[in-house]
This record gives structure tokens, sequence and C-alpha cells, in this order.
């Protein structure tokens, strides 16, 4: 079992991928990730929300628990999330990180998602936003072991 990320966008950026190779090396199942990443639509605006929600809601397994990023979602503290995860995991589920496009996800992946997740208020580059998860998941990770990564 690994986390799982649906991402909609291009392959990382070289700085990007840098910072998350950093902290995948030292992720351990269940919070190691497997990257998926998804083409962005060619069109705009709400079409394009609905092409790249149907390429998500296909890739989603029936059982996963789904974690939506989302700019409106519950923003909650690095404890939260790692008992959150740690939840998800323990009761067996899979879990999938969805990280939409430029036009967000339409009403039917908000819907199929067991968690809408924000990091903050702030609207971040998806490219950040990838780096950011993995740290959090690193994070998530150190505080369920109880070890001192995450200092209170």
């Amino acid at each position: 079992m690994s986390v799982r990320v649906l991402a909609v966008g291009k392959r990382h950026e070289s700085w990007v991928s840098d910072g998350i190779d950093r902290y995948e090396k030292r992720l351990r199942k269940p919070f190691d990730t497997a990257w998926q990443l998804l083409p962005h639509s060619s069109r705009e605006g709400d079409a394009a929300r609905t092409e790249e929600s149907d390429r998500l809601l296909v890739k989603l397994d029936r059982d996963a628990f789904v974690v939506l990023l989302d700019e409106r979602g519950k923003n909650i503290d690095s404890p939260k999330l790692a008992t959150t995860l740690r939840r998800a995991f323990d009761g067996g589920r899979a879990v999938t990180v969805i990280i939409g496009g430029a036009y967000g996800v339409d009403d039917r992946v908000r819907a199929r998602a067991d968690f809408v997740w924000s990091l903050s208020q702030l609207v971040f580059p998806h490219q950040l936003v990838r780096l950011m998860l993995v740290e959090q998941l690193y994070r998530s990770q150190e505080i369920s072991a109880g070890r001192s990564y995450h200092h209170v």
C-alpha cells in the first residue's frame, strides 16, 4: 500500500523533482508515493474541468480513501493530517490524493472525496503543491512514528 497521487499537469519540473526526490527517499510504506500524471485538457473553463474530472474519476479505486487538495477545503495542522492518513491505513484503505488542473475539479470529484484538504487559503502553483504534499507526507510519517522531525 502506498499513497497514490493523481495530478493533472505536466511532468515535474527539475527543481520540483529534486525536492520531491529528497523526501521520497525518506518515505516508507504506507507513506511512500506513486505518481500518476494526467494531461491537461485542451479546452478551457468548465469544459476543461469536466474533461479532467472524467479522467480523474475513472482512475479512482472504489474503496480508496480519496483526499482532494482544494483551497476551499478544510485547513488542518500536520498532526491532524497524520491522524487522518493513519486511520485510513489502519482501516485497510489505500489513499489517493488528487491535485486537479488549473480550473479545479467538478462537484462529482468533490463528492467522491473522503476528505477535502486545503494547504492554505492562498493559491499555489501546482508544481509547488506537489513538493509541499510530499513534504507533508514525510512529516505525517514521522509524526505517526513518534520521531522528532515535527516539533510542536
